[in-house]
């Protein structure tokens, strides 16, 4: 069965271009990225590792770990690491899963057949503190990721996991949120002293609550 929102992320102990790793142990009480690569030596793939990298203090002010991963070994990361340092002015200090045997790959269902039967896919899964799957999210070969959205999907799941709101399209942090259905009008005023703006009775506006 797939992964599903809410699960449990699969443990998996491996090696890395930073040792061996227990992928809960790693994570600790932090938060979680944890995203695939079709193999090491790729271009877009080396973009993307270098653009992770330059966010580094963007993901330690969120409480957030990362872990790339591919199908090659610890030993061909480290050579790969050095052609992202070098190319994306970088230093990448996060830890690069080796899959040789596809075991991790399997359990996250990162393989789609009729894409490739060998290498993963470009997947990524954001890892609550609580160890379960927030959101995963996949893309073809050919496309590279929107580290930004990955940032700001994190500033969505954080706010929401601790405050009774939800975000709105395009929502950025500092705008105003949703308060949920669940709560009512009344209770929303006094919940959310800063205001609650009602257009419908089902959509309410507060500003955000942490801010």
């Amino acid at each position: 069965m797939s992964l599903r929102l809410g699960d449990i992320a699969p443990n998996f102990q491996a090696d890395s271009s930073l040792g061996p790793i227990d992928f809960h142990e790693y994570l600790g009480s932090s938060w979680g990225v944890l995203f695939s690569h079709p193999a090491d030596f790729t271009p877009v793939c080396t973009t993307e590792l270098g653009r992770t990298a330059s966010l580094h203090e963007e993901f330690a002010k969120r409480n957030v770990k990362v872990l790339a991963l591919s199908v090659d070994s610890a030993a061909s990361h480290l050579n790969w690491i050095k052609d992202i340092n070098e190319t994306q002015h970088v230093t990448v200090d996060f830890p690069i899963i080796a899959d040789l045997d596809r075991s991790v790959a399997n359990a996250y269902d990162m393989i789609h057949p009729n894409a490739s039967e060998t290498f993963t896919v470009r997947s990524l899964f954001i890892i609550g503190a609580d160890k379960k799957v927030k959101l995963f999210i996949t893309y073809p070969a050919s496309t590279g990721r929107n580290f930004t959205e990955v940032l700001r999907v994190i500033d969505s799941l954080q706010l929401t996991a601790n405050y009774s709101v939800a975000t709105p399209a395009d929502w950025k942090e500092g705008e105003d949120v949703i308060v949920v259905p669940a709560i009512s009008t009344e209770a929303a005023i006094e919940k959310f002293p800063k205001g609650v703006k009602v257009i419908k009775p089902y959509l309410r506006y507060t500003p955000q609550p942490n801010k």
